[in-house]
């Protein structure tokens, strides 16, 4: 049963979120020691390399939840904030307030680090919040969870402004309960609630992210873009999984890209890609639709800009896609005819994070259009609502 309150709470969420940057801090030992034993069951299973890397955590990673809280602290607090006002019919006074979704239910996989942001940005937009993590992940996910609501306790809330369940199910079927769910995974995941929900839901975090080096590019640039944008961090959905390279341009950047990398990542690519560089196989539209969350990468030779569009658009997940020229109607036409969430000119497509934006942190990267669309923080786990005063006006 889903025992979580329900908004609208009082009390200082500020002292809260710097006392839970504390606890995380405090508890980093019992926290890392709880993400081992997940590393050890998930290698045990003999899961994929990149899955593993998702699931763990470090010092580093710790802290850097630790410094989110405080981030999220330091930001405006949004909830009740006025809108707008104006007339209405006979002069009725229209005043329209920011107000929290209510209760969000978060839906995730293998990332712990879901817990934190996904309750931090939920409780200083003013909702409760219910997870549901991977099980690949539950010792870690029960030892931030317990972390969050000691804090709680600590500063005066109710505890149940957190709730744990270890039934998707239900979540998405807890009408008059969960005003929203967010669904932040692979593919797998996300139908998985499109065809299950019986609440409202936003889908997140499948990225089928492309780049497209242009004839006019600087190849040098393009080539620093393409490598932070692969290589960094391969198992995030900000990662690049397809390279598209004008044909007058192929050959030249493909022999630095060989240098480069020199077979750091499995290329799949056209026929007219492995006339200059050396790949894996000839890549197919299964290639080309794949996040592989992986060290490779799938590349094809085009004509133009335009076919570059149709092929995004084609293969795309509505993420972020790149553009990397010094044609600047080359630039507008591509940010003007790709569909995505985030378009980048000249700039890798791993700064579409909400901590990248400013946003504190982020529960998810929308690739929806309704009600939000990229990388979602406070502002997106709210809606509104009308106050409206007359002096006795009747219609």
């Amino acid at each position: 049963m889903l025992n979580v309150v329900k908004p609208p709470f009082a009390g200082d969420k500020n002292a809260l979120l710097k006392r839970l940057a504390e606890k995380i801090e405090a508890e980093a030992a019992t926290i890392l020691e709880a993400n081992q034993k997940d590393i050890a069951l998930a290698r045990e299973a003999n899961l994929a390399n990149a899955f593993v890397e998702r699931l763990t955590l470090n010092a580093a990673r710790v802290k850097a939840m630790s410094e989110s809280c405080l981030q999220i602290a330091n930001l405006p607090d949004i909830d009740g904030e006025f809108l707008d006002s104006f007339y209405g019919e006979k002069h009725i006074l229209i005043k329209k307030i920011r107000v929290p979704l209510g209760v969000v239910g978060v839906i995730f996989e293998s990332r712990p680090n879901v817990v934190i942001d996904a309750f931090a940005l939920c409780f200083k937009a003013g909702n409760s919040v219910i997870l549901k993590g991977g099980k690949e992940a539950l010792n870690s996910n029960l030892a931030l969870a317990n972390v969050i609501k000691s804090s709680l306790n600590e500063c005066g809330f109710d505890e149940n402004l957190l709730c744990m369940s270890e039934d998707a199910g239900e979540i998405l079927n807890a009408v008059g309960v969960v005003d929203c769910v967010i669904a932040r995974g692979g593919a797998g995941l996300i139908e998985f609630v499109k065809n299950n929900a019986k609440v409202p839901f936003l889908e997140t975090g499948v990225g089928n992210c492309s780049i497209y080096v242009d004839e006019s590019a600087d190849l040098h640039m393009a080539l620093q873009v393409l490598t932070n944008a692969k290589t960094s961090r391969v198992s995030v959905c900000n990662a690049t999984e397809n390279l598209l390279v004008h044909e007058a341009v192929a050959a030249r950047f493909f022999e630095l890209l060989h240098e480069e990398w020199d077979d750091v990542v499995e290329i799949y690519g056209c026929c007219e890609t492995a006339k200059h560089i050396k790949v894996a196989r000839i890549a197919d539209e299964n290639d080309y639709k794949t996040e592989f969350l992986d060290y490779k990468l799938s590349v094809k030779v085009v004509k133009d800009v335009d076919e570059a569009i149709e092929f995004i658009n084609k293969f795309g997940t509505k993420h972020s896609e790149v553009i990397i020229t010094t044609n600047a109607p080359n630039a507008k036409k591509f940010c003007d005819q790709v569909d995505a969430a985030a378009l980048y000119v000249n700039a890798s497509s791993r700064f579409t994070d909400g901590g990248c934006f400013g946003f504190g942190g982020e529960i998810g990267i929308s690739t929806q259009k309704l009600h939000a669309r990229g990388p979602m923080g406070l502002k997106e786990l709210t809606s509104y609502k009308y106050i409206i005063t007359g002096e006795g006006q009747v219609r």
